[in-house]
């Protein structure tokens, strides 16, 4: 009976081979794109869950109310950590954590690697094995580091024999050995910290300065919670110790005009559970875990299937009426309704089948392009897993019982002398009408959003940053000598080139440069009475000419200037919360005997995310903090020339350091790597959505000209047009996309309106973006279905009407 089943599905598929090409076509396509959106959104929500402690383990973060509104910082001071687990109960394991590059030499090689300076509980909370000795303490000393596999394999060529051996690494402005005591396992490319070496926190360089200072912050804390304690209690055993050893600055937060939360508190911890860390955003003031991406993705690889079921749902029931006849038969010769079911759905399963092997292999085909192009290291080992291919096989079943079974189920049911006459009542078309409706709806809110991704990324790309990005470089200063002294030689090396403009350093990065590295400085004082916070950035001569900043006051630092080292520059948002009449008459004690002057005050610029309202900013030069980015200004004239000239410049400079210079648009750009990839994924969706839409709407409008040949040759020959003839078919499927125009702009407004909230600034949400996608899905749907009813309608009326 089984392959009776199969024999005639074969024989009904290959009869309507144009339907069952589209239908295999679209359910291919389909299903590759999808298995890669699924791959690609599951690898994303699978960050940090390969903790064994993740249930557990948390990051601390405290919540200040401050006259500027409610802010949270992750960012805390040394002795926290000692003194929390001490005088607070409920907590297993703690660690502090700073994440920065590090320049290691082992012989004459010498590499920078991404380097997380941890407490020893550190390896208790997460789970980074070993592959030998302890893997719950792989820094038994103070001078002890653990590597990578991987960096083992970059620095000796080899993991095997490597422990034990000793390697320089540069702290601060010192060359220290250590011994590698362990090697561990690569961290996997689904945690969020991410390093090639682990040094003991006791050698970060600004510990022992830091050791009891409660108001230098500038590292994370993780920490694991006893078993029975939960976050909120922990959070709430936090209060006393909270008020104690803050009561200072709660002080000086009540003067200013700060107001307590509901629970009456200035400052409180919470915690942050280690799964949420990709995620996660402190914008409010509270962690908010925001899984939109990884949610998107998922929902375009469902849209997509439901386009193409819906696709084969009409065209079933279309084809439906050309099989009525061969229903009634097999009713008249005793066939029953489960019989005929069976058989109807045993067709559209055979055609899911081969269309998911179909598109598992079009999918494998195109897993290269896709991580490339989608900037993901997924792999199919994130599909490839018995609960999640439990799930698919569900999904599976449950669309072909009701995009297979639902015509089945209509036919079957059918009367046996019904199906003789070839009558098939489907009421007025609902079903199919409110399938393309949906379609189209889809189509438009994609075509939307991709519309209105694309106007932001336009937007940020072009929006005037206050600075020069076209054509400044920035090169990580990575080498081992002293970075003002790279600096120097970089501008004598360059001096004479016509097209080098300009040298200068900075502690901070434009964007986000080749090194990967993000960073931040941020300070608070007491001025006439009131607290001010700013973020700071350490600069070398020549920052403003270099980078083009507008000076609107005042001067920047100068050479000419001996007590420049004790002199400060500030942005005019900075200027405007200092409130001073004149902001260069304006001094500032920073220390007991150490008074800063306010000398200069440039225009407002983008130094952080471009996203971001711009914050208050104070540049100083002081020699005695390091620069870590030197930054080169080119004419237009010769980029590529002036590139290169600089790339040897560097390497006479520092032969053993890697180059990693780029151009501060490049680094711009890298920072709207998720905005992209969103931009990309969901205009790929759109593109698919819409193609797939057609094959549906070209497929049904074939049906529905055959259905009315009979009809257009009566109408000819009475002396209808053939625009009238074609229009006649063509608007009622324009009706439906207008319908679904109707339906989807709201949605798409309200979402999209949602999304650019996120941005400090923002395209204007203009009615043409939506009003653009209507037209697109009007035009697209127009053209599909018009070839085909002006074909129909230009044929000789005589033939028409011989058809039936």
């Amino acid at each position: 009976m089984f392959k009776n089943y199969l024999k005639i599905a074969w024989r009904n598929l290959i009869k309507n081979r144009i339907f069952t090409l589209s239908n295999m076509i679209g359910l291919t396509s389909a299903f590759a794109v999808a298995i890669l959106l699924v791959m690609t959104a599951l690898f994303e929500l699978s960050y940090d869950q390969f903790h064994k402690n993740k249930d557990v383990a948390y990051q601390l973060y405290l919540s200040h109310q401050t006259p500027r509104g409610v802010e949270a910082s992750v960012s805390n001071p040394v002795p926290l950590a000692p003194a929390l687990k001490e005088e607070v109960a409920g907590i297993k394991y703690i660690a502090r954590t700073v994440s920065e590059d590090v320049l290691v030499t082992y012989n004459t090689k010498e590499l920078s690697l991404d380097a997380e300076y941890v407490d020893p509980e550190f390896f208790k909370i997460f789970t980074y094995p070993t592959l030998w000795d302890d893997t719950r303490n792989p820094l038994p000393e103070k001078n002890s580091v653990g590597i990578t596999v991987k960096t083992a394999k970059k620095i000796f060529g080899t993991v095997d024999n490597v422990v034990g051996k000793t390697i320089s690494i540069k702290i601060g402005r010192e060359e220290k050995p250590f011994t590698i005591a362990s090697i561990l396992k690569d961290t996997p490319a689904n945690s969020s910290i991410d390093f090639g070496i682990v040094i003991p926190f006791e050698n970060h360089p600004e510990f022992l300065s830091n050791i009891d200072r409660w108001d230098s912050q500038f590292h994370p804390i993780y920490l694991q919670l006893e078993n029975g304690v939960d976050p909120i209690q922990f959070e709430q055993s936090t209060e006393a110790f909270t008020s104690l050893h803050y009561q200072e600055s709660i002080e000086s937060d009540i003067r200013d005009g700060a107001q307590p939360n509901a629970e009456g508190h200035y400052k409180q911890f919470h915690l942050t559970p280690i799964t949420d860390l990709h995620f996660v955003s402190y914008n409010t003031g509270v962690a908010e875990a925001n899984r939109t991406f990884p949610i998107i993705i998922l929902c375009i690889a469902m849209v997509i299937i439901f386009i193409v079921s819906a696709n084969f749902i009409n065209m079933s029931i279309a084809l439906s009426e050309k099989r009525l006849k061969e229903v009634g038969m097999r009713k008249t010769l005793g066939a029953i309704q489960k019989q005929l079911f069976f058989q109807f759905w045993m067709e559209s399963l055979f055609v899911f089948a081969l269309s998911i092997v179909l598109g598992l292999m079009v999918s494998q085909m195109l897993l290269n392009p896709f991580k490339t192009l989608f900037n993901t290291k997924a792999t199919f080992a994130d599909v490839a897993q018995p609960e999640v291919i439990l799930i698919f096989g569900l999904v599976i079943f449950c669309i072909t019982l009701i995009a297979g079974g639902y015509p089945a189920l209509l036919m079957s049911k059918l009367g046996a002398l019904k199906a003789l006459k070839g009558k098939l009542d489907l009421g007025k078309n609902r079903l199919r009408n409110g399938l393309i409706v949906v379609q189209f709806a889809i189509a438009i809110i994609l075509i939307s959003g991709t519309l209105v991704l694309n106007g932001q990324l336009d937007f940020m790309r072009n929006k005037d940053l206050g600075y020069n990005k076209e054509q400044v470089i920035s090169i990580p200063l990575n080498g081992k000598k002293q970075s003002y002294n790279v600096v120097q030689l970089l501008r004598e090396e360059l001096t004479g080139n016509p097209d080098i403009l300009s040298v200068t350093g900075a502690d901070n990065n434009l964007g986000l440069g080749r090194d990967g590295s993000l960073s931040s400085s941020m300070m608070g004082f007491d001025y006439q009475g009131r607290g001010v916070v700013t973020n700071t950035i350490t600069v070398d001569y020549d920052y403003a000419e270099t980078l083009d900043l507008e000076i609107i006051t005042g001067r920047m630092f100068n050479r000419e200037h001996q007590t420049d080292s004790l002199s400060l520059v500030i942005n005019e948002t900075m200027a405007k919360q200092l409130g001073a009449e004149d902001p260069l008459a304006v001094t500032i004690p920073m220390d007991e005997d150490v008074v800063y002057s306010v000398i200069g005050v440039i225009k407002d610029y983008n130094f952080q995310d471009v996203g971001k309202k711009i914050e208050p900013l104070t540049l100083f030069m002081d020699k005695n903090w390091d620069l870590y980015y030197a930054y080169v200004k080119v004419s237009p004239n010769n980029v590529a020339n002036s590139f290169e000239a600089i790339k040897t410049a560097w390497k006479k400079i520092e032969p053993q350091a890697e180059f990693l210079g780029s151009f501060l648009d490049e680094n711009v750009d890298r920072t709207f790597r998720r905005e992209k990839t969103m931009a990309t994924i969901i205009t790929s969706g759109s593109i698919l959505g819409i193609l797939l839409s057609c094959i549906g709407l070209f497929a049904i409008s074939m049906l529905v000209v055959a259905q009315r040949t009979k009809e257009i040759g009566v109408r000819k020959v009475v002396g209808a047009s053939v625009s009238s003839v074609a229009l006649l078919l063509t608007k009622d499927f324009l009706k439906l996309v207008g319908l679904a125009f109707i339906i989807a702009t709201p949605i798409a407004w309200y979402f999209l309106h949602e999304w650019l909230q996120n941005y400090a600034s923002h395209v204007y949400l203009s009615p043409l973006f939506f009003v653009g996608a209507g037209l697109v899905a009007s035009f697209i749907a127009l053209v599909t279905v018009g070839s085909r009813t002006v074909k129909a309608a230009s044929i000789n009326p005589v033939k028409s009407l011989r058809t039936e």
